[in-house]
């Protein structure tokens, strides 16, 4: 996997008052966890636009000012709610023996039969989350659907991979062709249409034979005529 350096520096005090002039100068706060205890640092925010900002995944090397490098990947981010600026910042730190979850971008390649015959592609999941060692994480889950006709779906149990394992029920659908709502509708009302057309005819017959019972019935009411 495809990796992104941050330079940042270690905090020297923590809470909201530091947080907040950190961040007025420009940097993120930041938080490394998952090795010995929680390491504080921050960094420029334009040194995260590559890594936020994108739909590929990316692990990231964190560089600070005391020479030391940590392999880890985002675990979590906080946004301010109006301006969207970057507030927080945690990572998780990677280690060579030890799995990592991590949520995967979904990659289709080629053209669905189902979609040139009027189909439409549904992508049920973007990205998938796995469980895999740090050297064993994929760029992307590539799928390819060129076979893939009108009905036809995907499921997890179909790209099981012996690097890595799913973190997904096997029958998690990941993308799927399904029949174009309008052709739906189409064949609805050609339904409708032809129900109509034999109700319409069933009826004319029972008029018919309605008028006839009459006719019947007020021919054998007449009184004979007097000779």
């Amino acid at each position: 996997m495809k990796s992104i350096t941050i330079n940042g520096s270690k905090r020297e005090s923590v809470g909201k008052s530091s947080s907040k002039a950190l961040r007025n100068a420009g940097q993120v706060p930041c938080v490394l966890y998952g090795g010995d205890g929680p390491i504080h640092f921050s960094a420029p925010e334009l040194a995260f636009s590559k890594l936020v900002y994108t739909a590929n995944a990316y692990t990231v090397v964190i560089a600070l000012s005391d020479n030391e490098s940590y392999s880890a990947v985002l675990q979590d981010i906080q946004f301010h709610p109006v301006s969207d600026k970057i507030l927080h910042v945690d990572f998780y730190q990677l280690f060579e023996d030890k799995k990592i979850a991590m949520d995967i971008p979904v990659r289709l390649v080629g053209n669905a039969i189902g979609v040139k015959l009027g189909g439409n592609l549904q992508r049920n999941k973007r990205k998938l989350r796995i469980k895999a060692l740090p050297t064993n994480l994929p760029d992307y889950i590539e799928i390819d659907i060129s076979e893939m006709n009108i009905g036809n779906r995907v499921y997890v149990s179909e790209l099981l991979n012996e690097n890595y394992e799913f973190l997904h029920p096997d029958n998690t659908v990941v993308c799927q062709v399904r029949r174009a709502r309008a052709a739906l509708v189409l064949e609805t009302e050609e339904g409708d249409e032809e129900e109509g057309e034999e109700t319409s005819e069933e009826g004319e017959s029972t008029e018919g034979v309605g008028e006839a019972e009459k006719k019947d019935d007020s021919s054998d009411g007449e009184a004979p005529a007097e000779s």
